[in-house]
C-alpha cells in the first residue's frame, strides 16, 4: 500500500513538449503535469500557444516555454553558431512572447525548457548554458529552468540562483557520460513502449541508465520527459503515467519561487 504521509511521499513532474502541431495534444495534456509549449522557434505562433495555453488550464498542468533556435526546416534539431547575447536573445524573445499569451489569459508560466539542437548544446557548453541561464534569469528570477539531469545547463541555472529541474527521457537513449544519443545515430530513439517502460523503471528504481554501449550511468530525476511529436504519443503518455502511479509516485510540477 503506497504511504499517504507527505513526507514520504515521492514525487516526479511528468512533462511533454507541445504546441509543435502534431495534433495530439488535446489527449496528452489531461495525462501529464506540464507542457514546455512552442514559442515561435522551432514551431508555434500566437495562435497555437493561446491553444495550447488553454488546455493546461483546463486541465491544471503547469505551463512551460520551449524555445528554440530560430529554425523551423529542421525542427530546432540542427545546431547554428550563435554567440552568447544571440542565445539570450532568442531565449528572451520566445519566452516573453509565451509569458504575454499567458498573462492576457490569466495563466502563470512556470519553466522554462530549451528545444532540441539548443538544449543539447546548453548541456555541454557553458557559455550557452550560462546565457540562457541569465536570460531566464533577467525575465522572472520565479521561472524553474529544465535542464538534462547533471549537466552544464542545470549547472548554469544553480548558479544563477534559479530552481533547476533535472530532466530525463522517457524514449531517448544515452550516452556512457549521460549525455543524449545523437538524432540520427542508431537506436537513438526507442521506438517501442516496452523498452521505453524498461528504461524509466531503471531510473526511477535505481537511479540509473543503461546506456547504449552497456555501460550503467547514474541521473537523478525530477522530471521525466515524454516527446510530443511522436505519432503514438498519447499512447505513450497513457502507459507511462500508468508506470508512475503504480511505483507510488505523485505526479505533479514543480513549484516556482514565489
Amino acid at each position: 500500500m503506497v504511504s499517504t504521509n507527505p513526507s514520504t511521499l515521492r514525487r516526479i513532474d511528468f512533462n511533454c513538449d507541445l504546441g509543435e502541431g502534431c495534433g495530439g495534444d488535446a489527449a496528452i495534456i489531461p495525462l501529464i503535469s506540464a507542457a514546455s509549449v512552442a514559442c515561435g522557434g522551432h514551431a508555434g505562433d500566437t495562435v497555437s500557444m493561446r491553444e495550447t495555453v488553454a488546455l493546461c488550464q483546463r486541465h491544471g498542468v503547469a505551463i512551460g516555454a520551449h524555445p528554440s533556435f530560430d529554425d523551423r526546416g529542421h525542427f530546432g534539431r540542427r545546431e547554428l553558431a550563435l554567440d552568447g547575447d544571440a542565445v539570450r536573445a532568442l531565449v528572451m524573445h520566445q519566452v516573453g512572447a509565451l509569458a504575454a499569451v499567458c498573462k492576457a489569459s490569466g495563466a502563470i508560466l512556470r519553466h522554462v525548457k530549451p528545444h532540441g539542437a539548443l538544449y543539447n548544446l546548453a548541456a555541454r557548453e557553458a557559455d550557452v548554458a550560462a546565457a540562457i541561464a541569465d536570460a531566464v534569469r533577467d525575465l522572472d528570477p520565479a521561472l524553474v529552468l529544465y535542464g538534462l539531469a547533471d549537466s552544464e545547463l542545470t549547472r548554469a541555472g544553480e548558479a544563477a540562483g534559479l530552481r533547476v529541474a533535472h530532466e530525463v527521457f522517457a524514449e531517448r537513449r544515452y550516452e556512457a557520460d549521460g549525455r543524449l544519443t545523437p538524432r540520427g545515430t542508431g537506436g537513438a530513439v526507442i521506438e517501442d513502449l516496452d523498452g521505453s517502460i524498461a528504461q524509466v523503471l531503471d531510473i526511477l528504481r535505481d537511479g540509473r541508465v543503461l546506456a547504449r554501449t552497456g555501460e550503467r550511468v547514474p541521473l537523478h530525476a525530477d522530471t521525466l520527459c515524454l516527446h510530443g511529436d511522436r505519432a503514438d504519443a498519447p499512447a505513450f503518455a497513457q502507459a507511462l503515467r500508468d508506470v508512475l502511479q503504480q511505483e507510488g509516485f505523485v505526479i505533479a510540477a514543480p513549484v516556482r519561487d514565489a
